[in-house]
């Protein structure tokens, strides 16, 4: 049987949007992230991370401090007894950057690239899960991937006027967690 995932965006849904991650140092994680994946891992379906890198791209850092800001985030999580399985980044931009990155690709959002990978990586029931995000960017990814995005108002959420996006919205990601385990019971 299939299994379904919480989809989430990293910065500024697990943690604090700083534009442009580029030290370790930076890297501030919500501290409700670290219940809101334990929920996750309690509810029995996969917490999995879908982000844009386009800092790659742009040159501001390469594919290895990406990996080393997963590395860190993970080892984060595990310290506070929560599991992400998985992480998938897109290091793309079609308009900047140069060489092998600067490509139209399926895997950046609001393309659903990154969803559909984990989804055969994982045999994801896409339509029993959750993106959970902070941009409309993110809500139109859940769109065109088949899964139900809720909104945070963290990082860019804040800017978001109701009358931009009137789906389900929570102000941080533990209670859009929240909400999900409800809505699957």
């Amino acid at each position: 049987m299939k299994t379904a995932a919480v989809f989430l965006d990293r910065d500024g849904t697990i943690n604090e949007e700083t534009g442009y991650l580029r030290s370790l140092e930076d890297l501030r994680i919500f501290p409700e992230s670290f219940e809101a994946v334990r929920l996750i891992n309690r509810m029995g379906v996969l917490a999995l991370v879908v982000t844009n890198q386009s800092g790659v791209a742009r040159g501001f850092f390469d594919e290895a401090f990406v990996a080393a800001v997963h590395e860190e985030l993970r080892n984060q999580m595990g310290h506070h007894g929560a599991v992400i399985d998985g992480f998938y980044y897109c290091p793309h931009h079609p308009t900047e950057g140069t060489g092998k990155y600067r490509i139209t690709c399926d895997c950046r959002k609001p393309k659903p690239g990154m969803i559909l990978q984990a989804a055969r990586d994982f045999d994801i029931d896409l339509k029993r899960s959750y993106l959970i995000g902070d941009t409309l960017r993110d809500m139109e990814t859940a769109e065109n991937a088949g899964v139900t995005g809720v909104l945070v108002d963290t990082g860019y959420g804040k800017e978001i006027s109701p009358a931009d996006f009137s789906g389900d919205r929570f102000p941080t990601v533990l209670e859009a967690v929240r909400w999900i385990e409800e809505a699957c019971r």
